[in-house]
């Protein structure tokens, strides 16, 4: 499911507000993409990139962000 509006979503070790993303990742939020029955987006846009987000779980859940250039340069 794609939202328009921030959607802050929590794991074992941090709680992501609109502005602790915006922080980590130093660009604006867009958009997000949820899988079903999922409460962490798979995917997060900003004005210049398309975040991942990676899930993992040993101990604790957690995740981290792959940035992917949105309109990436060729010459």
């Amino acid at each position: 499911m794609m939202v328009c509006d921030w959607r802050t979503f929590s794991t074992d070790l941090e709680t992501y507000t609109q502005d602790v993303f915006e922080a980590a990742i130093g660009d604006e939020f867009e958009a997000m993409m949820f899988k079903e029955n999922e409460h962490v987006p798979a995917y997060i846009w900003t004005v210049n990139y398309v975040i991942r987000v990676n899930k993992y779980s040993k101990v604790i859940s957690d995740i981290s962000f792959e940035k992917i250039p949105r309109n990436p340069v060729c010459e």
